[in-house]
This record gives structure tokens, C-alpha cells and sequence, in this order.
């Protein structure tokens, strides 16, 4: 297989192989149309049918594929042209999918950014991948928006507009959507090879990486998940996880296209209003990271019937125990609860379980490796095969797999020749065809689902005055699943605690989930000869720690 780079009309240098690119068409795992195409068919099915449901809000087919026609009709009037990239920053909101379509329909590449970001990671995404246009919401959990990207707009002179969403602003979503929809015969041609997003995740490098999928690898493995789970036009689907995060986006502006599902959203989780929402729409899907399934099973094991429309919850995005699973499917008897595995490089590379006799492997494993997607197990070092039950390093390819990072040197190393990602994760193949993650080659900190790079936060940290050095690892956590740790040797005479730490971070625009919530003052830090810092020691001594207080 000969894997090349080649421009994509954003600019973006993507990786591409036309022995493999002609097997995924043969094959079907790739079609030559985009989400476009089948939100028409489904349109055209039942445009009355309600598409998606946020609080006291709800949208139907026809009203999101207007709206999207307006916005359109504004990118294309301010000399957007495919390939450009234009981002948005809001929470779980119906306009998220408008914006989503009306991009699509231009062909423009979408960046969606976490609302928690603030002007350190802003500023950095933006600039990166160009951004030409954003979408914020004015103020949103105090933090006004608007504000902080005028502040930026000296950093960043690709940005030509903001439009505030909710929100008093020179440009308004509102405006937007009272123009005149565009003409569907005015719409560019989008080749579905085409990059369709680029969203960030963190790196060890502490730098966020720009991970790019084509409207193919995308679009594959939403149909995948399609297939998958049985979902149709009966299902009701709860997602909770951000619209700006890989999973709230498929479930949130892709899968009602294709699936014909209702779609509905919350834009602050609280366990308590999740299962009054399950309740209320009759919600038959739903999923997210662990502490999500653990507060709503806290609250909902004594009274399970108000869960009884559940028949799915699939559960990811940091350690999810077996004991947890086991717990939930005992509680509610009609769903299937299992652990899923993927990343925003692959998507969805595991999919469950469709059958109650397979529960115990939703519970022990973290899924099945089903064709197309295609997984190694190796020596970490050696990258030589490993047999069933050695752990080692993952490896997987398939239809789903990104087309490559923006940034080259993010690429190096990431791939093997013949087309295999590097997943950073370690892990063991058990049972035939399942998965089992045993650790991350990587220090990321999964925080509520949240991926943190500890680097990025150290290499601000470093700039205290009071700190000589500074390690940040992941310590367990019942709340979150894991949160910062940080082990800090002080300079002589000097002395912090964690507040101090917070003001600094925040001083700094640091998003507040980033910040550590446990301090451990030492005088040294473990290391290997060479002088790097064991941070699988700090991780057992942060373990330790969780463990004494209990």
C-alpha cells in the first residue's frame, strides 16, 4: 500500500492511499455522497418529524433544514469557499446543528471548541487551523465569550466574524436565520473525500493536536454505529456528552439524518434533570463516560422503572469498571449497558453488544474488534505481533481512520507503513475479537470524559515563581473519573497550596476543568537514569493517596 500526502482544498495535507480508498468503495464502506444527500432523503420521508429536543425547545426535520438553507445563504455571502474553516463554541444547543448542516451544505470544514476553553487554548485552535468565522454564545456559566474573542482578534487575522448565539452581539445568529435561504442549485459541489472537521485533542506534546476526517472516514463510521445499534426512527436518543466533543457530535448532527432518530440535548449536566429528561421523551439511547452512568445510577437505583425505556447505554472515555456494568444492567434489566472504545482519531472502534447473552463481555471487555476495522496488538518497543492475552500496544486501521493531524510533525511516527494508527493506548486481545485496555502509553488525564494534557498545564505551572517543578499525573476519582494531581518540589524558602495554584492557572485563561485538584508538596520526584520524571510511580502515588482518604 502506497500511503501519500496530498493538499485538500482547505489547505490541509491529508494522507491517502487509492488501493485502499478503491477497497472501502468496493466494499461499500464508503459512499460517494455526504450528510447533505442523506438529511434530503430523510427530509423528504417525513420533514414534519421532530428532529431534536432541547429543554423546552424542539426542532423538526423541515425547521433545521431551513434554517441551515439561511445560514448557507450568510457563509456563502461572506466569500466562504469550500475548504475554508469556520468554528463554533457553544454548548448543547439546537443551533449547533444548524450550524453543522449549513457548513456541510458549503463545504466548509468544521471546528468545534469546547465552551470551557478560554483565550490559552482559543487562541492556539483558532490560529492553527485558520478559523475564518465563529460561533460563541454570548455568556455562557459566567464567562462572556463574545469578550474574550475580541480580545484575541490582534492574535488571530484569519477571523473575520464573530456571531453570537442567544446572545446581543454587531452579528447575531438571529440575523442569520432571517435572511432568505440560499438556492440548493447555488450550493458547491462538496467531494466527499474532502476534509469535514477538524477538532482537537489534547497531546503529550501539551499542545492540542488537529485531528482531520473526511466527510468518508466520518461519515463510515456513523453509518457503522447505524447498523450497529439497530437505530431507526422509533428511537429516541439522550446525549449529554458536548456537541463540540467527537461523540456528542455524531449523536447530536448525524445519527437523526441517518437513522431518522429524535435527537435530545442538555447543555449543563446535573444527574437528576438527566433522568427526568429520559423520562419525559421516552429516551431509548443514551451514553457517555463513567460518571455520568455512576451519578445517574446513584440516583436511579431505587426507582429503575423511570429508566425502563432505556434498551442501550454505551460507556467510554476513561477506565469503566466491570462492576459498574454488571451494577446497571442488574438495576435496569430491559437495556444493555457495555463498555465502548474509541477516539477522535478512530472513531467508535468498538460497538458493543446487540444480545443479552453476550453481557458478560460488555462488562469484562471494552468491545469487539469487528470488520472493517482491523486491530494489532504489539511489543511496545519491538511493534512485533503479540499473541491472544499479551498485553502490548494497539494498533487499528479501517474506513473510519482520520486522514492525519494538521500539524505534519504530529503525524511522525503515528503511523505504520501499511496504514496502522498508533492508538497510544496499551491493551490485550481476549476472547476471539474483544479488547481489553489495560493502560495509556500517554499521560492524558480523562477528566468527566474530558481529555487533559498534563504538559500544558505544567508547562504554565513552571512559569510560578514558588515552583522549581512540577508533575501532573491522574489520580482516581468517584466524581470524575480522574483528576490532576500535581506533585510540586518548591523553591527554597517557598511555599503553595492549591488555591494558589487555581488563581495562577486562571490568571494565566487556563479552562478551570484543566486545573489540578490535588497538591502533593516533595522534595524530589521519581526518575529514570536519564533524569525523566517516573510518572508511573507518581500515578501509583497518587493512587495511594485516593486510597488512604478514602
Amino acid at each position: 500500500m502506497d500511503w501519500i500526502t496530498r493538499t485538500d482544498p482547505s489547505g490541509f495535507k491529508t494522507r491517502w492511499c487509492d488501493e485502499t480508498a478503491q477497497r472501502w468503495f468496493a466494499e461499500g464502506h464508503w459512499q460517494k455522497e455526504t450528510l447533505v444527500d442523506a438529511a434530503r432523503r430523510t427530509l423528504a420521508a417525513d420533514p414534519n418529524r421532530t428532529y431534536q429536543i432541547e429543554g423546552e425547545r424542539s426542532m423538526t426535520r423541515a425547521q433545521v433544514w431551513d434554517q441551515s438553507l439561511r445560514v448557507a445563504g450568510f457563509l456563502l455571502s461572506r466569500g466562504l469557499e469550500p475548504g475554508d474553516v469556520i468554528s463554533f463554541q457553544i454548548p448543547n444547543w439546537t443551533e449547533a446543528a444548524v450550524i453543522a448542516l449549513a457548513a456541510r451544505m458549503c463545504g466548509l470544514v468544521i471546528n468545534p471548541v469546547p465552551p470551557i476553553y478560554r483565550e490559552s487554548e482559543l487562541s492556539y485552535i483558532l490560529a492553527d487551523c485558520k478559523s475564518k468565522l465563529i460561533f460563541v454564545p454570548g455568556v455562557f456559566r459566567k464567562q462572556d465569550h463574545t469578550a474574550m474573542l475580541e480580545g484575541l482578534r490582534e492574535k488571530l487575522p484569519a477571523l473575520k466574524d464573530i456571531v453570537t448565539v442567544r446572545a446581543e452581539g454587531a452579528l447575531t445568529f438571529d440575523d442569520l436565520i432571517a435572511r432568505e435561504p440560499v438556492d440548493e442549485a447555488d450550493l458547491p459541489e462538496v467531494d466527499p473525500a474532502a476534509v469535514v472537521i477538524a477538532m482537537y485533542t489534547s497531546g503529550t506534546t501539551g499542545k492540542p493536536k488537529g485531528v482531520l476526517h473526511t466527510h468518508l472516514t466520518y461519515g463510515h463510521r456513523v453509518g457503522a454505529m447505524v447498523d450497529a445499534y439497530g437505530m431507526n426512527d422509533a428511537d429516541v436518543v439522550f446525549m449529554p456528552s458536548p456537541v463540540t466533543h467527537i461523540t456528542g457530535a455524531i449523536w447530536a448532527f448525524d445519527m437523526p439524518w441517518l437513522a431518522g432518530n429524535v435527537s435530545v440535548l442538555m447543555d449543563v449536566w446535573s444527574p437528576a434533570e438527566g433522568i427526568d429528561i429520559i423520562e419525559r421523551n421516552g429516551c431509548t439511547v443514551t451514553g457517555g463516560a463513567t460518571p455520568f452512568l455512576q451519578q445517574m445510577l446513584d440516583i436511579a437505583e431505587n426507582t429503575p422503572e423511570r429508566l425502563a425505556s432505556l434498551r442501550l447505554y454505551f460507556c467510554g472515555g476513561t477506565t469503566v469498571s466491570p462492576e459498574l456494568i454488571n451494577r446497571a444492567a442488574n438495576t435496569f434489566p430491559n437495556a444493555l449497558f457495555y463498555r465502548a472504545y474509541g477516539s477522535t482519531e478512530m472513531l467508535t472502534a468498538t460497538l458493543g453488544h446487540t444480545d443479552k447473552a453476550e453481557a458478560r463481555y460488555g462488562a469484562e471487555t471494552d468491545g469487539k474488534i469487528v470488520y472493517p476495522v482491523e486491530m494489532r496488538i504489539v511489543d511496545a518497543v519491538t511493534d512485533e505481533l503479540l499473541a491472544e492475552g499479551e498485553e502490548g500496544e494497539i494498533l487499528m486501521r479501517g474506513p473510519g481512520l482520520f486522514a492525519g493531524y494538521i500539524a505534519q510533525s504530529d503525524n511522525d511516527g503515528s503511523f505504520l507503513d501499511d496504514g496502522f494508527f498508533r492508538m497510544g493506548d496499551l491493551g490485550r486481545q481476549v476472547f476471539g475479537d474483544y479488547l481489553v485496555i489495560t493502560g495509556r502509553k500517554k499521560d492524558i488525564i480523562i477528566r468527566s470524559g474530558e481529555n487533559i494534557s498534563p504538559k500544558e498545564v505544567e508547562d504554565i505551572l513552571f512559569g510560578h515563581p514558588a515552583i522549581a517543578e512540577v508533575a501532573i499525573v491522574a489520580m482516581p476519582s468517584t466524581l470524575t473519573g480522574e483528576k490532576g494531581c500535581a506533585f510540586i518540589i518548591p523553591r527554597e524558602g517557598q511555599s503553595l497550596d492549591l488555591p494558589e495554584i487555581g488563581r495562577f492557572l486562571n490568571e494565566a485563561g487556563l479552562a478551570k476543568q484543566k486545573f489540578p485538584e490535588h497538591v502533593v508538596l516533595v522534595d524530589d520526584l521519581p526518575r529514570v537514569p536519564s533524569g525523566k520524571v517516573r510518572k508511573d510511580v507518581l500515578r501509583d502515588d497518587a493512587r495511594r493517596i485516593t486510597e488512604a482518604e478514602g
